[in-house]
């Protein structure tokens, strides 16, 4: 049978962003200060493209003003999800998300995927669900892979947490059509793994707030690989970590090779040569 040019374009793209190894990806979102501003470990972003570099990670997420001139600075040598989305902490309304770029931008851009959030459960599902799905068919037609973050945030959400309500999200991206799928880690193994069964595409955990702990860190990254995740999309306990560099090494090595927790541990504390 043959191949439709935009599957091979799309097939092109997923192989830069997932490591061709271990088919799983280290994702480094950098799209915080759209909404709560520009916090610690977001100033030179030159400086941390760097170091994202040199530490491991497989591909970054960020907005297009960031875009548009960082990866020149530093050769744009990471694959580029262009963050489609957008609210910020001081609207009465944060968690209702709208369109503030396109698929046509990310492709002008050279981005090699887009990625969209959702939050089911919020008053304004059912636009963020329309614009999703517009940008899904959108992205199909160009052969561009689309990362779907999806959370349960609203007035029905008790726990975001609860196996039942990522197994939603998940499925849900899965059904509408996206090549990728962000949730929450549900905070034990064998429910994240009924999660990721019930998904035909991978699944990567969100990282949320910077933990206290890095072995916290190192433990959730194991944990959600061990149930077949495919990987991680961890920006605060990445770019705030004391040594972000160290830190994704540790981090590349559970997810590509297949360390312990301990052996991760090991990497972070053992002393840097001088």
């Amino acid at each position: 049978m043959k191949i439709s040019q935009t599957a091979v374009g799309k097939n092109v793209r997923l192989n830069r962003i997932f490591n061709n190894r271990s088919k799983k990806t280290i994702i480094v979102p950098i799209d915080h200060a759209v909404t709560i501003g520009p916090i610690e470990g977001l100033t030179n972003i030159k400086e941390l493209m760097g170091k994202f570099t040199e530490g491991g990670a497989n591909t970054i997420v960020m907005h297009k003003g960031l875009l548009r001139y960082s990866c020149f600075e530093h050769g744009n040598s990471l694959p580029v999800l262009l963050h489609l989305s957008a609210s910020t902490a001081l609207s009465p309304f944060p968690d209702s998300k709208i369109l503030i770029g396109s698929v046509e931008e990310a492709i002008r851009l050279g981005a090699d995927g887009v990625s969209i959030h959702l939050n089911i459960g919020d008053s304004s599902e059912g636009n963020m669900l329309k614009e999703v799905g517009e940008v899904i068919t959108l992205a199909e037609r160009w052969g561009i892979p689309v990362l779907a973050m999806v959370y349960g945030r609203g007035p029905k959400i008790k726990n975001p947490y609860s196996p039942d309500t990522i197994g939603h999200c998940a499925r849900l991206a899965d059904e509408l059509g996206a090549d990728i799928v962000k949730v929450n880690y549900t905070g034990e193994i064998d429910s994240f793994k009924r999660v990721v069964d019930a998904c035909r595409i991978p699944v990567v955990i969100a990282g949320g707030p910077k933990l206290d702990s890095y072995r916290d860190i190192l433990c959730m990254t194991h944990d959600s690989i061990k149930a077949g995740g495919a990987g991680i999309s961890l920006g605060r306990n990445v770019f705030q970590a004391n040594n972000p560099i160290k830190m994704l090494r540790a981090l590349s090595g559970i997810v590509h090779q297949k360390w312990s927790v301990e052996d991760a541990v090991f990497n972070m504390e053992e002393p840097v040569e001088v």
